[in-house]
């Protein structure tokens, strides 16, 4: 079988040919954060007609590079939610034109469960039942992940998002946009004893996060700098950021662990990518044996693999998942345990 991707959710066109006998065949991806960084965050309006203008040219590149023809596909699967509704709009409208026109069927896709199941897109890839973390710049939740299409919610953030945090703090600091990577990097040069930040709700019992105060307590200490804060000291607060998500985030996945009684952890989604939160999730598995497994780097971010292969792994399981029904609608708003079982 083999399947298109698309996605759009946000600011990232992503395309991707996935075969269930060969793997993935070829993947284009165009990110916007270039055009957004202008305006400090994703203009919604923008990231839509970018992704118009985007979407053909990405779909040529990826049957070029596969070798595939347009009728060799035999379904094509696309982000239908949650996200960006104009943006999701796009790839939506874009599969159900090419569904109709090349007569294959089409199947909308939980943009979250393109990220859970990326891991498996790996050399070694976990086998379920896992405990999932998403971590992103929209989405903070851990998840028991027993099969596609079977997901438990064992806690989430009640405010901002991990990745939010990072964007809104490397903004109060000066960085520009996009956060988490800048804030990341100067983290390396700080000190952390210059500033205690607070770990929020890393005793509170249950699985839940929350970020706000801890973006809260960053603004506290930029304010009560006298003159413009200095390098070295961006440098340490960012450092005590970084290492106060880091520990909340690393405490939940070591408690959702013990809870489940499990033994594999996946990190997905953009925050994965954070070489800090790898260092203390691997250094956490060699200690209380065991095993976490990421994405490829490439596919942290949001991408068309990961939807092409959410949407074979689904239609391996179920063919008639993918229908022949080109009225389409988005779900900007998704909850990911609301999805169906298969």
């Amino acid at each position: 079988m083999l399947v298109l991707g698309i996605e759009s959710s946000c600011d990232e066109t992503g395309l991707a040919l996935y075969d269930t006998q060969h793997g993935l065949r070829a993947h284009a991806l165009y990110s916007q954060v270039k055009m957004h960084e202008e305006y400090g965050g994703v203009v919604p309006e923008l990231a839509s007609r970018d992704h118009i203008r985007r979407a053909i040219p990405l779909l040529e590149q990826v049957f070029a590079e596969s070798g595939a023809a347009r009728d060799d596909i035999d379904a094509i699967a696309y982000t239908q939610g949650p996200g960006l509704a104009g943006a999701l709009l796009v790839g939506a409208s874009v599969a159900c034109g090419l569904g109709l026109a090349l007569d294959k069927p089409v199947l909308g896709v939980h943009h979250l469960e393109g990220h859970l199941l990326s891991p498996l897109l790996a050399s070694e890839p976990p086998e379920f039942p896992f405990v999932a973390l998403l971590v992103s710049g929209g989405h903070t939740q851990l998840m028991r992940v027993d099969g596609v299409g079977q997901y438990t919610m064992l806690g989430e953030t009640l405010d901002d998002a991990a990745g939010e945090a990072f964007d809104k703090s490397a903004k109060l600091l000066g960085l520009g946009y996009p956060g988490g990577p800048a804030i990341s990097r100067m983290a390396e040069f700080g000190d952390p004893t210059v500033y205690t930040l607070p770990r929020p709700m890393l005793h509170s019992g249950n699985l839940n996060f929350s970020f706000s105060g801890l973006k809260t307590a960053v603004l506290t200490v930029v304010k009560n700098q006298l003159t413009n804060i200095c390098e070295q000291d961006k440098a340490n607060v960012a450092r005590s950021f970084v290492d106060a998500i880091v520990d909340v985030l690393t405490a939940k996945c070591v408690n959702a662990l013990k809870q489940t009684g499990l033994k594999r952890l996946v990190i997905a989604g953009g925050v994965g990518a954070n070489r800090q939160l790898r260092e203390s999730l691997n250094a956490a598995a060699a200690k209380r044996k065991f095993k976490v497994f990421y994405p490829e780097l490439e596919f942290c971010t949001d991408n068309g693999a990961m939807i092409a292969f959410a949407g074979a792994m689904r239609l391996q399981i179920n063919p008639d998942a993918a229908k022949k029904d080109y009225a389409f609608n988005v779900k900007p708003r998704w909850p990911l345990d609301s999805i169906s079982v298969i």
